[in-house]
Protein backbone atom coordinates (compact mmCIF):
# COMPACT_ATOMS: atom_id res chain seq x y z
CA UNK A 1 0.00 0.00 0.00
CA UNK A 2 1.34 3.42 -0.99
CA UNK A 3 1.62 5.61 2.15
CA UNK A 4 1.12 9.37 1.94
CA UNK A 5 2.09 12.15 4.32
CA UNK A 6 -0.26 15.14 4.10
CA UNK A 7 1.11 18.58 4.95
CA UNK A 8 -1.22 21.55 5.41
CA UNK A 9 0.04 24.94 6.52
CA UNK A 10 -1.64 28.27 7.06
CA UNK A 11 -0.40 31.60 8.32
CA UNK A 12 -1.84 32.93 11.55
CA UNK A 13 -4.03 35.29 9.46
CA UNK A 14 -5.44 32.66 7.08
CA UNK A 15 -6.63 29.77 9.24
CA UNK A 16 -9.91 29.21 7.37
CA UNK A 17 -8.21 27.37 4.48
CA UNK A 18 -6.80 24.62 6.71
CA UNK A 19 -9.87 22.39 6.42
CA UNK A 20 -10.02 23.09 2.65
CA UNK A 21 -6.42 21.93 2.24
CA UNK A 22 -6.92 18.76 4.30
CA UNK A 23 -10.14 17.84 2.49
CA UNK A 24 -8.56 18.30 -0.97
CA UNK A 25 -5.50 16.22 -0.04
CA UNK A 26 -7.60 13.45 1.52
CA UNK A 27 -9.76 13.27 -1.62
CA UNK A 28 -6.66 13.10 -3.81
CA UNK A 29 -5.14 10.29 -1.72
CA UNK A 30 -8.44 8.36 -1.84
CA UNK A 31 -8.63 8.68 -5.65
CA UNK A 32 -5.09 7.34 -5.96
CA UNK A 33 -5.79 4.52 -3.50
CA UNK A 34 -3.14 5.77 -1.09
CA UNK A 35 -3.17 5.18 2.66
CA UNK A 36 -2.71 8.32 4.76
CA UNK A 37 0.13 7.48 7.13
CA UNK A 38 0.80 10.97 8.51
CA UNK A 39 -1.26 14.15 8.50
CA UNK A 40 0.34 17.43 9.59
CA UNK A 41 -1.42 20.74 10.21
CA UNK A 42 0.91 23.66 10.83
CA UNK A 43 -0.04 27.22 11.74
CA UNK A 44 2.57 29.97 11.59
CA UNK A 45 4.21 32.65 9.52
CA UNK A 46 6.15 31.73 6.39
CA UNK A 47 9.46 32.98 7.77
CA UNK A 48 9.41 30.91 10.95
CA UNK A 49 10.94 27.46 11.25
CA UNK A 50 8.46 24.79 10.29
CA UNK A 51 8.92 22.21 13.03
CA UNK A 52 6.04 20.00 11.93
CA UNK A 53 7.30 19.95 8.36
CA UNK A 54 10.60 18.69 9.75
CA UNK A 55 8.69 15.89 11.53
CA UNK A 56 7.21 14.91 8.17
CA UNK A 57 10.70 14.94 6.62
CA UNK A 58 11.89 12.73 9.48
CA UNK A 59 9.07 10.28 8.67
CA UNK A 60 10.29 10.26 5.06
CA UNK A 61 13.85 9.55 6.21
CA UNK A 62 12.56 6.62 8.30
CA UNK A 63 10.73 5.31 5.19
CA UNK A 64 7.35 5.63 6.90
CA UNK A 65 5.84 7.43 3.90
CA UNK A 66 6.15 7.03 0.13
CA UNK A 67 4.92 10.50 -0.89
CA UNK A 68 4.30 13.96 0.53
CA UNK A 69 1.10 15.70 -0.57
CA UNK A 70 0.61 19.46 -0.23
CA UNK A 71 -2.15 21.79 -1.37
CA UNK A 72 0.21 24.39 -2.89
CA UNK A 73 3.98 24.72 -3.27
CA UNK A 74 4.12 27.88 -1.15
CA UNK A 75 2.60 25.91 1.72
CA UNK A 76 5.70 23.65 1.68
CA UNK A 77 8.69 25.83 0.80
CA UNK A 78 9.84 29.06 2.47
CA UNK A 79 11.69 30.05 -0.71
CA UNK A 80 12.54 28.59 -4.08
CA UNK A 81 15.92 27.43 -2.74
CA UNK A 82 14.27 25.79 0.29
CA UNK A 83 11.70 24.14 -1.95
CA UNK A 84 14.35 22.72 -4.29
CA UNK A 85 16.52 21.52 -1.38
CA UNK A 86 13.67 19.61 0.26
CA UNK A 87 12.46 18.19 -3.06
CA UNK A 88 15.98 16.97 -3.84
CA UNK A 89 16.19 15.29 -0.44
CA UNK A 90 12.82 13.60 -0.96
CA UNK A 91 13.94 12.42 -4.41
CA UNK A 92 17.12 10.90 -2.90
CA UNK A 93 14.92 9.11 -0.37
CA UNK A 94 12.69 7.85 -3.23
CA UNK A 95 9.76 9.70 -1.67
CA UNK A 96 7.35 11.29 -4.12
CA UNK A 97 5.94 14.81 -3.85
CA UNK A 98 2.56 16.06 -5.04
CA UNK A 99 1.30 19.66 -5.09
CA UNK A 100 -2.41 19.70 -5.92
CA UNK A 101 -2.90 23.32 -7.04
CA UNK A 102 0.08 23.34 -9.42
CA UNK A 103 -0.65 19.78 -10.61
CA UNK A 104 2.95 18.87 -9.80
CA UNK A 105 3.34 15.13 -9.26
CA UNK A 106 6.92 13.97 -8.74
CA UNK A 107 5.75 10.37 -8.64
CA UNK A 108 5.54 10.56 -12.46
CA UNK A 109 8.30 11.06 -15.08
CA UNK A 110 6.78 14.40 -16.17
CA UNK A 111 6.70 15.63 -12.59
CA UNK A 112 10.34 14.68 -12.06
CA UNK A 113 11.24 16.70 -15.18
CA UNK A 114 9.41 19.69 -13.66
CA UNK A 115 11.49 19.30 -10.49
CA UNK A 116 14.61 19.56 -12.63
CA UNK A 117 13.33 22.84 -14.05
CA UNK A 118 12.67 24.14 -10.54
CA UNK A 119 16.27 23.33 -9.66
CA UNK A 120 17.51 25.29 -12.68
CA UNK A 121 15.40 28.31 -11.68
CA UNK A 122 16.68 28.16 -8.08
CA UNK A 123 20.27 28.15 -9.33
CA UNK A 124 19.45 31.07 -11.64
CA UNK A 125 17.92 32.99 -8.71
CA UNK A 126 21.09 32.43 -6.62
CA UNK A 127 23.35 33.60 -9.45
CA UNK A 128 21.32 36.79 -9.92
CA UNK A 129 21.54 37.45 -6.18
CA UNK A 130 25.32 36.97 -6.24
CA UNK A 131 25.63 39.40 -9.17
CA UNK A 132 23.59 42.03 -7.33
CA UNK A 133 25.75 41.66 -4.23
CA UNK A 134 28.96 42.02 -6.27
CA UNK A 135 27.55 45.10 -8.03
CA UNK A 136 26.57 46.64 -4.68
CA UNK A 137 30.04 46.04 -3.26
CA UNK A 138 31.70 47.55 -6.33
CA UNK A 139 29.46 50.63 -6.13
CA UNK A 140 30.18 51.06 -2.41
CA UNK A 141 33.94 50.88 -3.08
CA UNK A 142 33.64 53.49 -5.84
CA UNK A 143 31.90 55.78 -3.33
CA UNK A 144 34.77 55.24 -0.89
CA UNK A 145 32.70 53.42 1.70
CA UNK A 146 34.45 51.14 4.17
CA UNK A 147 33.53 47.49 3.60
CA UNK A 148 33.99 44.58 5.94
CA UNK A 149 34.35 44.53 9.68
CA UNK A 150 34.37 47.87 11.47
CA UNK A 151 37.66 49.36 12.57
CA UNK A 152 38.39 48.14 16.06
CA UNK A 153 38.54 50.61 18.91
CA UNK A 154 42.12 49.51 19.60
CA UNK A 155 43.20 51.07 16.30
CA UNK A 156 41.75 54.38 17.50
CA UNK A 157 44.15 54.49 20.44
CA UNK A 158 46.22 57.28 18.91
CA UNK A 159 43.19 59.49 18.33
CA UNK A 160 41.84 58.77 21.81
CA UNK A 161 45.19 59.66 23.46
CA UNK A 162 45.53 62.83 21.37
CA UNK A 163 42.05 64.06 22.31
CA UNK A 164 42.62 63.17 25.98
CA UNK A 165 45.91 65.15 26.06
CA UNK A 166 44.03 68.09 24.54
CA UNK A 167 41.71 68.05 27.57
CA UNK A 168 38.63 66.59 25.87
CA UNK A 169 36.37 64.65 28.26
CA UNK A 170 35.98 60.90 27.89
CA UNK A 171 32.28 61.28 27.03
CA UNK A 172 33.11 63.84 24.33
CA UNK A 173 35.86 61.60 22.89
CA UNK A 174 33.37 58.73 22.67
CA UNK A 175 30.81 60.96 20.96
CA UNK A 176 33.28 62.38 18.43
CA UNK A 177 34.70 58.97 17.49
CA UNK A 178 31.36 57.14 17.57
CA UNK A 179 32.46 54.58 20.14
CA UNK A 180 31.39 53.65 23.64
CA UNK A 181 32.62 55.53 26.73
CA UNK A 182 33.68 52.21 28.25
CA UNK A 183 35.98 51.62 25.27
CA UNK A 184 37.49 55.08 25.72
CA UNK A 185 38.11 54.44 29.44
CA UNK A 186 39.64 51.04 28.67
CA UNK A 187 42.06 52.46 26.09
CA UNK A 188 43.05 55.36 28.34
CA UNK A 189 43.57 53.02 31.30
CA UNK A 190 45.98 51.00 29.12
CA UNK A 191 48.04 54.06 28.18
CA UNK A 192 47.50 56.20 31.29
CA UNK A 193 47.11 53.84 34.26
CA UNK A 194 45.95 55.59 37.41
CA UNK A 195 48.67 56.21 39.94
Amino acid sequence: MFRAGLYARVSTHDQQTLSLQIRAMREYAAKRGWEIAVQVKEVGSGAAERELREKLMAAARRREIDAVVVWRLDRWGRSLADLVTTLEELAKLSVGFVSLTEALDLTTPTGRAMAGLLSVFAQFENEILRERIRAGIAEARLQGKHLGRPVTVGKMGGQIRKLHRAGVSKAEIARRLGIGRTSVRRILKTYFPEK
